[in-house]
């Protein structure tokens, strides 16, 4: 028996939480259902790679958590943020990721995301998210908290790119693959695949040829 404390004393859980996990890394997957199925309180009902399996085991189990990473292959946890809530919309979510980029961390919360928590962060933190989540709380990792003040003070706050997207368009308009952009940046290519998915949607352009143009309008490179 668990008991969740709040701010009118102790609430006793009787029913334990529904949760599909969606990563595209199956042995992250693996650890991941394993660490929250030692939790009396807490069962995975699903645990799948990708977003079309996500969308329909979500439509099928109805759990009331999802925890999702960012990067999903050729898509990415906030198209399944997005497409969840409008079938969904009580669906609450946490972003289990290794991005902590202060641009697309604001992108995420603005679709009603209930916590971010990073790769990187302890057990203890990611299942503090998850109650916190259940109790109706947002969660957001000590870390990302500290990113968000310090963004505050950002001298690339408000502008369209970020400098490091600014690079990253840059080495595209040169025809540049990601591979040789990871390399001349010294980022994976994980990371920069993220960063163009960001530019295509942040420019509203879906061809290196309209986004070439519209950088060259807006004199972005």
């Amino acid at each position: 028996m668990k008991w969740l404390t709040g701010f009118t004393g102790k609430v006793e859980l009787t029913n334990k939480m529904k949760i599909v996990l969606v990563d595209d890394h199956s042995i992250l997957l693996d650890g991941l259902k394993k660490l929250i199925q030692e939790d009396d309180m807490l069962t995975v009902v699903d645990a799948v790679d990708n977003l079309p399996d996500a969308i329909r085991s979500i439509d099928k189990h109805k759990p009331e958590l999802v925890i999702t990473d960012y990067n999903l292959g050729e898509d990415d946890g906030l198209s399944l943020v997005q497409k969840v809530k409008r079938i969904l919309p009580e669906t609450r979510f946490i972003v289990l990721s290794m991005h902590d980029e202060s641009h697309l961390v604001k992108e995420i919360l603005k679709e009603g995301i209930n916590g971010y928590v990073l790769k990187k962060d302890t057990k203890a933190e990611l299942l503090e998210a998850i109650y916190s989540v259940r109790a109706g709380k947002m969660y957001l990792s000590s870390d990302i908290n500290a990113m968000l003040v310090k963004s505050l003070y950002e001298p690339d706050e408000g502008k369209l790119l970020t400098s490091r997207e600014r690079e990253i368009l840059q080495l595209i308009a040169k025809e540049y693959s990601n591979k040789n952009i990871a390399e001349e940046l010294f980022i994976s290519e994980r990371t920069v695949e993220t960063h163009r998915k960001n530019i295509f949607r942040k420019t509203k352009t879906n061809s290196i040829v309209g986004l070439i143009k519209f950088a060259y309008a807006n004199n972005l490179i």
